[in-house]
């Protein structure tokens, strides 16, 4: 798959930051400034042993993806990305459903996650697929400028799954 890392870095790139995402509502261009990945970190994302980067396809292009690592007992998702003009039509529901499904095959006893606090609409989201906020914060702390610059103090809010039934 790191044939696929710029077309996947153009795709998450378009979803979170820069005018093209605000055709979507998951943006976070008001919040961050810069890119969210880039080709290099994608691949060195993809060549790791405890992750793995769900995509959607259809007719041959990329239009979602989704990063999951097992982190025992758990799994870590993140970067759950639909391209903008394709939001609202279920694809991220699949993508979710479809991580959800690996981390019952990995024998993750559930899903946890780290969201901005103030997007309170991906929040709710994700609540009514049954994810809980946890009442754990971890700051937003990033130290390469290559990777966003908040444009106000932000800070995570750590959500859970559990995967058993």
């Amino acid at each position: 798959m790191p044939e696929d890392a710029p077309r996947l870095a153009e795709l998450v790139n378009s979803a979170y930051r820069g005018d093209y995402a605000r055709q979507g509502w998951t943006t976070e261009a008001d919040l961050i400034d810069g890119t969210r990945t880039d080709t290099d970190a994608l691949v060195d994302l993809v060549g790791r042993d405890d992750t793995t980067l769900l995509t959607y396809v259809e007719e041959g292009s990329i239009h979602g993806c989704v990063e999951l690592v097992v982190q025992r007992p758990n799994l870590y998702l993140g970067m759950l990305t639909v391209d903008p003009k394709l939001q609202g039509k279920g694809i991220g529901k699949i993508l979710l459903q479809a991580a959800e499904n690996f981390g019952r095959e990995k024998q993750c006893s559930a899903v946890n996650m780290t969201v901005i606090s103030v997007r309170t609409e991906l929040i709710d989201w994700y609540k009514r697929h049954g994810y809980l906020d946890t009442g754990k914060r971890k700051p937003f702390a990033f130290n390469d400028p290559r990777f966003g610059l908040p444009k106000q103090p932000l800070e995570f809010i750590v959500m859970e799954k559990s995967l058993r039934m």
